[in-house]
């Protein structure tokens, strides 16, 4: 039988972690507390996880903060091996924000670990983490819950959810998660995006959490560029969840009015779909044809909201590396740790550009960085590629080891 859950958003001191499914993926009336804070618990068990340690599993629903600062809550999984942590000091923490997985509901990682992957691939480096006997803390992102639409490649957003799932697996009974275990983000394509912001605010936003690292591969740095590579192309059902998870965090702004009848049958077909069903049903599309005046991207981006702020200027408040800097500098987001950045060779989804200038933005900050382009991969398989030197990084950073800085 489940105990009580506080569906007004205020935290419970211990819900026993028997809470249902169903409780945590239900939306809480309103939410309050303090990011991390536990709303409900439910122990799992990743069953499609292959060559997994034994360990125990948890869903929780957790608070966390949007884009705008705004209270909200959020779902996710933590996973801690049973075997005793036995390499010094204690048990640190993977930080993993997912590889894209679609904007429905039905597609969150925490569903996909426990019920069976739809479209996914990512298991096996989660395998990897688990069986280096690190803990594992994975968001689901924001905008999960029943209902919801997910903020897609909204790292002002996901970010957050990213620090907040790691408080709340060390609010979990059964954990042995402590508030001094060192913490590494890591996530490719979308996660990479989450990832670096989630880098960039750690700093401010989570002081209290001891991040010693951030991997971040395939990234979707600049969100005007990929629009415009995405858009009439095999991939345009990643432009299609951008859109929708905009219109999702920014309700305020024009975008109904401006849709016809296949634009507001896009917006079905995205909430419907997962990862490869939004591929299939968006490949060739161009945006210009899912609106009244067959606007183009540019001047969808010139379009206002009621307080004067545009598209476009929502779009590029979410590009990465701006008002970045060292620990000590005076920029709004400091980066104190090393952080490993990196993309395939024969990247085809995402323009190459943004992503080379995100490491030169980073050095110039002061940023300790490596950038390593040598993957003889495209976008989805470098996340492959790329997996030994992502779990080599993030062991040393945990092993206290020096890094290499590659500007």
């Amino acid at each position: 039988m489940s105990v009580p859950v506080v569906w007004a958003g205020t935290a419970a001191a211990d819900t026993g972690c028997s809470a249902s499914d169903a409780d945590i993926y239900k939306p809480p009336a309103s939410v309050t507390g303090n990011p991390g804070d536990i709303l409900a618990c439910a122990s799992t068990q990743l069953t499609f996880i292959p060559n997994a340690p034994k360990l125990k599993a948890w869903k929780v629903q957790y608070v966390t903060t949007d884009a705008r600062g705004n209270k909200v809550a959020a779902s996710g999984t933590v996973a801690v091996p049973e075997a005793a942590w036995t390499k010094g000091g204690s048990r640190p923490t993977v930080a993993y924000a997912p590889f894209t997985h679609g904007s429905g509901a039905q597609c969150s990682l925490s569903k996909q670990m426990t019920t069976g992957f739809n479209d996914q691939y990512e298991a096996p480096n989660l395998s990897g983490f688990l069986n280096q006997g690190w803990a594992l803390a994975a968001t689901d992102g924001v905008g999960y819950l029943d209902g919801q639409t997910h903020y897609y490649v909204n790292g002002k957003a996901n970010g957050p959810a990213t620090l907040d799932v790691v408080r709340a697996a060390r609010k979990l009974t059964g954990t042995g998660l402590t508030a001094d275990g060192k913490v590494a983000i890591d996530g490719y394509s979308e996660g990479a995006n989450t990832a670096g912001w989630a880098a960039q605010l750690a700093g401010s936003y989570a002081p209290d959490l001891n991040v010693v690292g951030a991997a971040a591969g395939g990234i979707p740095a600049n969100l005007k560029a990929a629009a415009k590579q995405l858009n009439g192309s095999f991939f345009a059902g990643f432009l299609a969840d951008t859109l929708i998870g905009l219109k999702a965090q920014y309700p305020e702004m024009p975008f109904d009015q401006l849709m016809n009848d296949a634009g507001r049958q896009a917006e079905k077909d995205v909430k419907a779909n997962c990862l490869f069903g939004t591929l299939a049903v968006f490949a060739g599309a161009k945006v210009e044809n899912f609106t009244n005046d067959k606007l183009t991207l540019d001047q969808l981006y010139a379009i206002k909201g009621p307080n004067g702020q545009t598209w476009g200027q929502i779009a590029d408040s979410l590009n990465l590396g701006q008002d970045v800097g060292g620990p000590n500098s005076s920029a709004t987001y400091k980066i104190g740790f090393p952080v490993f950045l990196y993309r395939g060779f024969f990247e085809e989804i995402l323009p190459h550009e943004p992503q080379d200038a995100l490491h030169q933005q980073y050095c110039k900050a002061g940023v300790q960085n490596t950038y390593k382009i040598a993957y003889p991969t495209e976008h989805a398989t470098t996340m492959f590629g790329a997996a030994g030197d992502v779990l080599n990084f993030l062991t040393d950073r945990f092993a206290d080891k020096p890094f290499q800085n590659g500007c």
